[in-house]
């Protein structure tokens, strides 16, 4: 079984001791694929079943490869994911591609961008990003569906009612024009401090904009010395509001930048950044009432259901997998409050509305995939007829 984070600190040789055991179910991190493959044991598995399979969407990452190297010896394959579009149905091909070798989507992601995809924006021969053809969304659905299966957990577990708050938090106008002024120029002087001295803010690219913009919507910036530009405390006020109403209910931030870690610290002494196991356990145990965590160590394998009920994000990323993956942290199986609020801070007419906007149009496109293969329990043992093919699979 292949899986986030087992042994990701463990040695190679204590992986290789594990793994020579005759125990019959071997478990084994995605980091780790590419050694097992080339320098490892003999790899003579008969099933694998992968979990967070969205992982493997990238058919140039290394992992990819080296498992697509050993798929024809394995005769039966599983692939679990809550997010398998996460960027799109691009997405799809490698994903497929390990489950079945190619024979649903095909075995070249440049044929599959041709009979599915046109180009949308391009710089003479470069293309940027890609639109469906019309008619292909549906097409693809129809060509996976037999080896696939969507789950929802709120259909077949209990689950508390998941409400999505917005808290929209106003610039003033010497704040909007700056913002303003970076967006339109690249570059943003900051007046000059006590000391004389000048901070500048520079984007090289769109990609780096994109960044620096979400900085400024939350209140502080990178400059380009690396040092912090304070813009305002929009958010922070805000956030005050928030934990003086929940009145010593526990409160889950979710953050992206390390200044947003270190002005958190200023604002709220108390709080703890949950990174240790022992953060965790005293989490779960209702020891913190206000705890931060980045959504990058958040996404996958933690369970937080037991500490708090409300998710507070302080700034949003454009990753639709890390954002629900995060959100599953306490809206879980096991949650037991009535319900999970996810509170998101916005900053109005900034890049905070576009991302909570993209982030909404993904999980339509994800939502129209989950629709099209679901599978209700009662419907679930759709192979029990030909029971010697080669399965594959994709569950939520």
């Amino acid at each position: 079984m292949i899986c986030p984070s087992p042994w990701r600190w463990a040695r190679p040789e204590s992986v290789f001791s594990a793994l020579s055991s005759s125990a019959p179910v071997h478990i084994i991190n995605r980091e780790n694929i590419s050694w097992l493959v080339e320098s490892g044991p003999c790899f003579d598995y008969d099933m694998i079943v992968i979990d967070e399979l969205s992982s493997f969407k990238s058919w140039q990452a290394k992992r990819f490869k080296s498992l697509l190297q050993v798929r024809p010896r394995v005769s039966r394959i599983v692939g679990l994911t809550g997010t398998p579009t996460s960027g799109g149905l691009m997405d799809l091909f490698a994903e497929y591609r390990i489950l079945d070798m190619g024979q649903r989507l095909g075995h070249s992601i440049t044929r599959y961008r041709e009979a599915f995809f046109m180009p949308d924006k391009r710089s003479w021969e470069r293309v940027f990003t890609w639109k469906l053809r019309p008619g292909a969304e549906k097409e693809i659905y129809r060509r996976i569906g037999d080896i696939t299966m969507s789950m929802q957990s709120a259909e077949f577990l209990k689950m508390p009612e998941c409400v999505m708050n917005r808290v929209s938090v106003r610039m003033s106008g010497e704040e909007r024009k700056q913002y303003e002024t970076l967006r339109e120029q690249l570059i943003l002087q900051l007046p000059k401090d006590r000391d004389g001295g000048e901070a500048v803010i520079d984007a090289k690219n769109a990609a780096v904009l994109s960044g620096k913009l979400i900085q400024l919507a939350a209140g502080a910036c990178y400059t380009e010395t690396g040092e912090t530009a304070i813009i305002h405390d929009r958010k922070l006020d805000a956030l005050e509001d928030l934990i003086e109403g929940a009145m010593g209910h526990p409160l889950l931030i979710a953050y992206w930048f390390q200044h947003d870690a270190q002005r958190l610290s200023r604002r709220f002494p108390g709080i703890r950044f949950l990174k240790s196991h022992q953060d965790m356990a005293d989490w779960n145990a209702g020891k913190i009432p206000v705890a931060a965590i980045h959504p990058a160590s958040a996404g996958h394998g933690l369970n937080l259901q037991a500490g708090g009920s409300t998710l507070i994000w302080f700034d949003l990323p454009w990753s639709l997998e890390m954002y629900q993956q995060t959100n599953a942290r306490l809206w879980r199986q096991g949650q037991k409050a009535e319900s999970v609020v996810i509170v998101h801070l916005i900053t109005e007419d900034t890049i905070d509305e576009n991302i909570l906007s993209a982030l909404e149009r993904k999980d339509v496109t994800q939502q129209s995939l989950m629709n099209a293969v679901r599978a209700r329990l009662k419907n679930s043992r759709v192979n029990e007829q030909n029971p010697q093919r080669e399965h594959g699979g994709v569950m939520q």
